[in-house]
This record gives structure tokens, C-alpha cells and sequence, in this order.
């Protein structure tokens, strides 16, 4: 665009002084001619730089994953292949799942043969409380029946010391309190004796089911997690995007250690991040219109707006530890800031390559007229990504 701007202001000076010769062609006139484009576009230069801040490092990060299987087991099938794009929940890679069937099943099996233990348990404790409950109800039938007894025999007295009633009937009754008498202390005892068996048994029956419950909630979670470890044998895509650097085959070992990653996963979701210096952004803010030129995109301007400024790089923390900080014999240059970019438009779900990079600049509320020579140099670099120089 430099340049641009030099023809174009070179062609009005050939106009002036040799075309036309409108003004003479001296020591003054080419000292002002020579000095009004530098003085100009240092002007213009500067000014862009602070009312819409340009970048040549503008780089695209997608998220990658380091995959790890959760189990260990030796792979019986790769669906996945290299450098294609999956689904979330599209299946990569199955791991030999027999160690953890047979580990299923086992648990399973222990499992009822936990809850038989605690039904036993529980059917013990409910028989012994029922024998204690149907002890008690004799107890309270024959008292009733005492009861009715008595208030007959104080009749049948009553009746014969009236001389109106019959000595046998008397006698009778008598006979019949007895009777009952005798039959609830029987019940009484047989009452004491359950109640002092349930009373003996009952803190081992409790612990029995306590222990029985215990043992079957324990085999629960060990059902619960040999399941889980039995589904981690498929391994599924967490999110869409690509499988690279693939190079695991049917047969080959995984573990689950974090330094020996099966493959890498390249998700579909993307930062767009520009790098700026630190003196360049204090007229940015968030909305701030931007466009990026990618070397990957030759000709073409990628709409975007800023998303945020991420205010933080490492000149800002300090190490922990027992050393005191070392500020060195001379000053650091400062880093940059990163300024995180958001696609929108057309290009709002447009999926570009990993690591792309190019330029891109940033107009901010300030100076818009001038924002369109922004954009006309930006739109020449893009036209010139298409030019390849190599000679070979």
C-alpha cells in the first residue's frame, strides 16, 4: 500500500513539474517534494497504529486431546482412521473387553449371592419377632378369657348365696378360672422365654444384617465400577473433530499413563488469537470490528470481531520457591498480549486449519475515516499469499 500511495503521488509530481511544468523543478521544490510523502505517511503510519492496530501474527489453535485409554487391554479393532473428521460418540477404538466380562459377571454372581445372604438374615429376624408377637397374643387371649371367666364366677356366687342359683354352675366357674389361670401363666412363661431369646439373638441377628447390607452395597460399587471399566473398552469421540497422528494398530498394548497417549484428537472448536505489543490495544475493546488474512486463504478477508483481550502473559508471575527473584542485568523486553478473535457472518461455522497463520487487523471507534486505508493495505497482502516464492 506504501507503494501504492508512492505511485500514485509520484504520477501528480510528473504531472506538476515535468508534464505540465506547472511549478519549476528546483532545490526547494524537491525538497518539498521529498519531504512531503515521508513526513506523510509517518503520519499516517502512526496514526493507523493506534486507530486501527495491525498484527502480522495472527495464528488459528484448536484444542487438542492427548488420548489416553481409562483401561488397560490390547486393541482388537482401530474403526478410527488418520486425518479424518468424526462425530461426537462415533466409536475410534475397541479394547479385548474379556477380562472385564468375566470381572462383570463374577461380581454379579456375588451380588445375589449377597442379597440370599440378607434375605436369609432378614427372614430369621422377622421369624423370631413374629413367634414374639404371637406370644404376646396368647397371652392377651387367654387373659380375656380370664377376665370373662371371673366376672361369671362372681355371678354364679352371687346367684347362690341369693339361694337362687346352682352349686355345680359354682363349681363349674371355679374350675374354669383355674383353668385359665394355669393356661396364662403357661402363656406368660412361653411369652418370657421368646422375649429372652429375642433379646439374646436379637444384637447378632441385627449385626448379621448389618453386615449382610454392608457386603451388598460393597459389591454393588465393585459391580459399578468393573461396568464402567467394561464400557471404557470402547473408546468414543468426545466432541467432533479429527484423529491425527494415528499409529496404533490391532494388537497393540495400551495402558493408562498419561506420557504413553494412544493418539491425538483435534476438536472442531477453534481460537482465532492476534499477538499485539502491549502499547497497541488501549484503544481496543471488546466488538471491536476485525479482519485476519490467512496464508492458508489467499485473496480472501475473514470477517471477525474481538472477543477479548486476554490480559495476562508470564512477565507477570513469579516462580514459587526459596530463591529470590533474579531481575537480571538489563530490562526484559515485554511481551506481547494475545487478543482473542470471534468468526462471524458467513464465516461464523467456517472450520479453518490448525496452526494457520497470516495477519489481521483491528478497527476500533476511533479515526474511521482512516480505517479504509487499513483495509486496503490488509486486502494487498492477500493478494500477495498467493504468490509462492520459491524457485523450485
Amino acid at each position: 500500500m506504501d507503494a501504492l500511495l508512492l505511485g500514485i503521488y509520484a504520477f501528480f509530481v510528473w504531472l506538476i513539474f515535468f508534464k505540465f511544468k506547472w511549478l519549476p523543478w528546483n532545490k526547494v521544490s524537491m525538497v518539498i517534494v521529498f519531504t512531503i510523502p515521508v513526513v506523510a505517511l509517518t503520519i499516517l503510519i502512526l496514526t493507523l497504529n493506534i486507530v486501527a492496530p495491525s498484527s502480522s501474527d495472527v495464528r488459528v489453535m484448536n484444542k487438542v486431546l492427548q488420548v489416553v485409554p481409562q483401561v488397560r487391554g490390547r486393541v482388537i479393532e482401530v474403526a478410527a482412521e488418520g486425518n479424518r473428521s468424526y462425530k461426537k460418540g462415533d466409536i475410534l477404538l475397541r479394547i479385548d473387553p474379556t477380562p472385564y466380562q468375566y470381572a462383570v459377571k463374577q461380581l454379579q454372581a456375588k451380588l445375589k449371592a449377597d442379597e440370599a445372604a440378607l434375605s436369609d438374615a432378614e427372614a430369621s429376624s422377622r421369624q423370631l419377632n413374629e413367634t414374639a408377637r404371637a406370644a404376646a397374643g396368647q397371652v392377651a387371649v387367654v387373659l380375656a378369657r380370664l377376665d370373662l371367666a371371673r366376672k361369671r364366677l362372681a355371678e354364679h356366687e352371687e346367684l347362690v348365696a341369693a339361694g337362687a342359683g346352682d352349686k355345680f354352675a359354682l363349681e363349674d366357674a371355679r374350675a374354669r378360672v383355674r383353668e385359665l389361670e394355669g393356661e396364662l401363666i403357661t402363656a406368660q412363661a412361653t411369652e418370657n422365654e421368646v422375649k429372652q431369646k429375642l433379646s439374646a439373638k436379637s444384637q447378632g441377628e441385627f449385626a448379621a444384617i448389618a453386615n449382610a447390607r454392608a457386603k451388598r452395597a460393597e459389591t454393588e460399587t465393585q459391580l459399578e465400577n468393573a461396568q464402567w471399566e467394561l464400557d471404557q473398552t470402547i473408546y468414543r469421540a468426545p466432541s467432533n473433530g479429527r484423529v491425527v497422528n494415528l499409529q496404533i494398530r490391532v494388537g497393540t498394548m495400551l495402558v493408562p499413563m498419561p506420557f504413553a497417549p494412544a493418539f491425538s484428537f483435534v476438536e472442531d472448536e477453534q481460537e482465532l488469537i492476534a499477538f499485539y505489543q502491549q502499547n497497541e490495544l488501549y484503544n481496543v475493546a471488546n466488538g471491536n470490528e476485525a479482519e485476519v488474512a490467512l496464508l492458508t486463504h489467499p485473496g480472501e478477508i475473514i470477517k471477525a470481531r474481538v472477543d477479548s483481550i486476554v490480559w495476562a502473559q508470564s512477565q507477570g508471575q513469579v516462580q514459587q520457591g526459596g530463591m529470590l527473584p533474579n531481575t537480571g542485568p538489563v530490562g526484559t523486553p515485554p511481551n506481547r498480549f494475545a487478543v482473542k478473535l470471534k468468526l462471524e457472518g458467513k464465516y461464523k461455522n467456517l472450520v479453518l486449519p490448525a496452526g494457520a497463520l497470516g495477519a489481521g487487523a483491528i478497527y476500533t471507534e476511533h479515526g474511521q475515516m482512516v480505517h479504509i486505508l487499513r483495509k486496503v493495505f490488509l486486502r494487498v497482502s492477500t493478494k500477495l499469499n498467493y504468490l509462492v516464492l520459491k524457485l523450485h
